[in-house]
């Protein structure tokens, strides 16, 4: 349920601060998701980065998702909330030795591998174990995503992938290795991405790139375009959920396929973003020569995102009418750090301790980024 729809006098009773999340919303954008892929035949793995709250994740694994995973404990996390193994992928740039021996054990779908070394590491582990170890080799397309540089991940000056400067070698070292089967390839070029043109930018990437090892006699079953689609972080009663037919539509017209070549996305942000919203209370109002300010019982603990990348959320105050006087606000947390805000001459109804204060759009990196600085408590949540 919307946490307009809530009770007033019901949110007040709650301890704060808390995530609430819209299970409605939640189902209702998976569903859109998985029909506007499975028209076009491509598979959709739910990137657990983004929230592994465990009723998200029972809902996604009940809707036929795969998982992509970035450390060990997500693909553990996965398969105790009965992800299939054969639906798992395991990316990131610093796999460790324990985290790929457990993936190995597991014997999931496939990792993404980021460099030469991890290919070899792997095909070493694999050989200790007696088994195969299939992989998407990750290649840096070098496609700008037009987003905030630190959830830009397909640069040259980044650190994901293979640079295209080695891939020659990578292909030459595929062919030695024994205990390593090359699926496909695996491309991710950011986050938050809203111009589907960059999507076109990265299929004309992937189709040359395909061509390129299948020239050289390399089968490529598997395309894995990441994922990277944003949401309306301004307006989420009016976009609740991406288009995610333009989405997929963009992959299906530009995307060279094969026969039989399969097409895997990893989608986070764009399936539990708008489905999560940060409860608060009011502690105090100051108001200063320049400035008036709310002070949160929430901070930089509960929602990261505002301090580390200066990201926007849209901020209101719970049980306002349409009538009351407005004022602008700096809306700060408790935190002892001056970057604890969460937004600059934010205009809201006049308000006082007490008051509630919702801060939208939170479902993605939200609780999951959740810290104890300041040996803050846990983070509650509720579901509605």
């Amino acid at each position: 349920m919307n946490i307009h729809q809530l009770d007033i006098n019901h949110l007040k009773s709650l301890e704060t601060p808390f995530y609430h999340y819209d299970m409605e919303l939640l189902a209702n954008t998976l569903d859109a998701a998985k029909k506007a892929a499975d028209k076009r035949g491509f598979h959709l793995h739910y990137a657990l980065k983004a929230n592994f709250n465990d009723r998200i994740l029972e809902l996604i694994q009940s809707k036929g998702y795969g998982a992509d995973c970035v450390s060990g404990n997500e693909v553990q996390k996965s398969i105790d909330m009965g992800f299939p193994a054969s639906q798992i992928t395991f990316a990131g740039v610093g796999k460790s030795d324990k985290e790929i021996i457990l993936a190995l054990e597991q014997q999931i779908f496939a990792f993404n591998v980021e460099s030469i070394q991890e290919l070899l590491i792997i095909d070493e582990l694999a050989g200790k174990l007696g088994v195969k170890a299939n992989i998407s080799l990750r290649i840096n397309p070098n496609v700008d995503a037009h987003t905030h540089h630190y959830i830009t991940t397909g640069l040259d000056e980044n650190k994901f992938g293979v640079p295209n400067s080695e891939l020659e070698k990578a292909a030459s070292v595929l062919r030695s290795c024994e205990h390593v089967n090359l699926l496909g390839l695996h491309f991710h070029v950011g986050s938050q991405i809203t111009d589907m043109n960059v999507f076109k930018s990265l299929c004309v990437k992937v189709n040359e790139w395909k061509n390129w090892f299948e020239e050289r006699g390399t089968t490529i079953k598997v395309l894995n375009v990441g994922g990277g689609l944003g949401v309306d972080y301004q307006q989420p009663d009016e976009n609740p959920m991406p288009d995610f037919e333009a989405y997929f539509d963009v992959f299906d017209k530009f995307l060279e396929r094969n026969p039989n070549q399969e097409v895997h996305f990893e989608l986070g942000r764009a399936l539990v973003a708008q489905s999560g919203t940060l409860v608060s209370q009011v502690l105090y109002t100051k108001s200063g020569i320049k400035k008036n300010f709310l002070i949160l019982d929430a901070g930089m603990t509960e929602l990261m995102r505002p301090a580390l990348y200066q990201a926007y959320h849209k901020i209101e105050k719970l049980g306002s009418s349409n009538q009351e006087e407005l004022l602008n606000y700096d809306v700060v947390g408790p935190i002892c750090e001056s970057s604890d805000c969460f937004g600059k001459e934010v205009t809201l109804p006049i308000s006082e301790r007490g008051d509630l204060i919702a801060i939208r759009t939170a479902g993605a990196y939200g609780e999951v980024m959740a810290s104890r600085y300041n040996l803050r408590d846990e983070i509650r949540y509720v579901y509605g």
